[in-house]
Formats: structure tokens, C-alpha cells, sequence
């Protein structure tokens, strides 16, 4: 289980406690720290004494946005042979290990998304609703301010269901970071993360290459739940998000399977 994170200690926490209430207990958490202060060692080694999730803090210093980087280190001290990975600021619902477990299968990724709540729900998301499960019901959310959408329909909990809306979804099955699962070794096959890659899309490029080395995307959007808070993003740029198409456009083009600028650099 692999968690983005960046200066943002009060999410990770309710992210860790989401992951303190999960069904499934046979995991271990790496933090992918992009440079965070204090703050976020700390939050880790409070959740580190409140249960006995093996849980390793990843961290490198603060030098500018260099995500990938610290995904490809967590990426080589993982332990297990199947890898999950989320960002610091998505909540899962308690099942949502064991569906990504359940649903694992040779040569695909499973690609999931978030469920994106109004910042007006920052402070409505508790520690305490986390924990007794309130926080994921639909009709809870609904009744705090949650408008209905079709995007509603991922929070329905029941089996059929889920399985015949991520059989219909029409949205692509992508290398989703904030959802998303694959086999370890498949993820060294194409040298883990590119990089060069910048916010805005950075995850979507290794996926690319997965399908290049044949392995597929299987959707899982209507099973694998996870909640998210909007929040600005004030470190988006068009020159970043250039960059990125540029690259991802050069892996279609190429049918590049691996990344000279991944996990392992060439000599």
C-alpha cells in the first residue's frame, strides 16, 4: 500500500484511519513523502503507536515537485508482490483493500478513481465518521450538501450492481494514482515511474506503457471506493501539463515499454 503525500498532515491522517478500518489486515503502509515538514513524520509515528499496521515513512527533502521520484523509491522497498497506490488525501471505504485484492489478475492493473465531495465537507469529515463508516453512506452525504449526480451511483452498495456498471462505464480503464493496483513486477517490467513527469496527469504515462507491454486496465471505479475533498491547486501550470502530453503522446507514438528515466537509469 503505497500513499502519496505532501504537507498535508490532517488528510493523511483521516487516510491513515481509513486504513486503521479496513477488512482486510494482511498489508503494510509505505509513505511517499515528496519533502513534507515535520508535521507529516509526526501523524506517522502517532498512527505508527496507535495499531500495529507495519507502516515506513518514505521521504526525501523538499526540492520542488519530484513525486515520482519518491513513488519509485517506495516502489523498490516495497515488501509485497501486489502494490496499491493512493494519494494522502483519499479516504477508503473499509472494503476497499479487499476488493483490490479480490479482483487482482494476472497481466491487468486495476484502475479505480475518487469521489470527489465539495470543499464545503472539509470538517464534516471526521475522524469519528471515518471510523463508524457514516462518512461513506450516500444518504449521509446527500443530506450534507452532496448534489446528486450520475457520479452518485459509485457509492451504491450492492454487488450486481457494481459489477454490471463497471462492465457498462464507457470511461477507460487508465493508471489512475489516486486508485489504481498492480502486480510489482509488471510495474518494474517498465521501470516504475517516468521521472521527468510533472503534476497534471504524471500517472497516466506509466499505465501507457503497461498497455504497450500488454498489460490491460480492468475498471473497478463502481467497487473500489475512496473519497476526496476538492481543494484548489494552485500548482497546476499549462507548461507542466504540456510537458507531460508530450511525453505520454511520445510513449503512444514510440510504443515505449520502459522508461529510461524510471527506477533504474542507464549508465
Amino acid at each position: 500500500m503505497i500513499i502519496t503525500t505532501f504537507n498535508a498532515p490532517d488528510e493523511l491522517w483521516l487516510v491513515l484511519v481509513g486504513y486503521q478500518m479496513q477488512t482486510e489486515r494482511d498489508f503494510e503502509i509505505l509513505i511517499a513523502d515528496d519533502g513534507s515538514d515535520s508535521r507529516t513524520a509526526a501523524v506517522v509515528e502517532r498512527f505508527r503507536n496507535s495499531c500495529d499496521i507495519e507502516t515506513h515513512h518514505v521521504w526525501h527533502e523538499n526540492d520542488g515537485f519530484r513525486k515520482c521520484e519518491i513513488l519509485n523509491r517506495a516502489i523498490e522497498q516495497a515488501n509485497s508482490d501486489y502494490l496499491l497506490f493512493t494519494d494522502g488525501d483519499c479516504i477508503p471505504r473499509p472494503d476497499f483493500l479487499a476488493v483490490h485484492l479480490r479482483e487482482a489478475e494476472p497481466k491487468r492493473f486495476l484502475s479505480g478513481t475518487y469521489n470527489n465531495l465539495p470543499e464545503s465537507f472539509k470538517g464534516l469529515i471526521t475522524e469519528a465518521n471515518v471510523r463508524s463508516g457514516l462518512a461513506f453512506r450516500l444518504k449521509w452525504l446527500r443530506t450534507n450538501g452532496l448534489p446528486f449526480s450520475s457520479k452518485c451511483l459509485r457509492l451504491v452498495r450492492n454487488k450486481t450492481f457494481t459489477s454490471v456498471m463497471n462492465r457498462l462505464t464507457t470511461t477507460r480503464p487508465t493508471w489512475n494514482g489516486c486508485n489504481v493496483s498492480g502486480w510489482k513486477s509488471d510495474i518494474e517490467a517498465v521501470n516504475g515511474y517516468d521521472e521527468r513527469m510533472r503534476y497534471g496527469g504524471l500517472d497516466r504515462e506509466i499505465g501507457l506503457r503497461m498497455n504497450n507491454r500488454g498489460i490491460r486496465g480492468k475498471q473497478i471505479r463502481f467497487k473500489a471506493i475512496c473519497l476526496h475533498v476538492d481543494h484548489p491547486r494552485g500548482y497546476m501550470n499549462d507548461e507542466d501539463l504540456q510537458r507531460n502530453l508530450s511525453i505520454r503522446n511520445d510513449t503512444i507514438r514510440s510504443k515505449l515499454t520502459r522508461t529510461p528515466y524510471g527506477i533504474r537509469r542507464a549508465a
